[in-house]
């Protein structure tokens, strides 16, 4: 079975230490609360070892251009 992480439509997940967090949330004005969530119970977040309360960085490359998302993990 494909392991569909490896997909090239799945944007690379990867969890930021807590000085990364703080860095790009500071740059940015917000506070984790203020995120947009995502559940733990991701695909993606199962896979990555993701834990409630940590910031995850999503990276996706469309035609050159990257871009970066930030998501609140919390149960579900």
């Amino acid at each position: 079975m494909a392991n569909k992480s490896d997909h090239e439509f799945v944007p690379v997940h990867e969890i930021l230490s807590e000085n990364e967090a703080k860095d790009v949330l500071g740059s940015m004005g917000l506070e984790k609360e203020n995120l947009p969530k995502i559940m733990k119970s991701d695909p993606q977040i199962i896979r990555i070892g993701g834990e409630e309360g940590k910031v995850v960085k999503i990276s996706r490359n469309d035609y050159g251009n990257e871009y970066s998302y930030y998501r609140l993990i919390v149960e579900g």
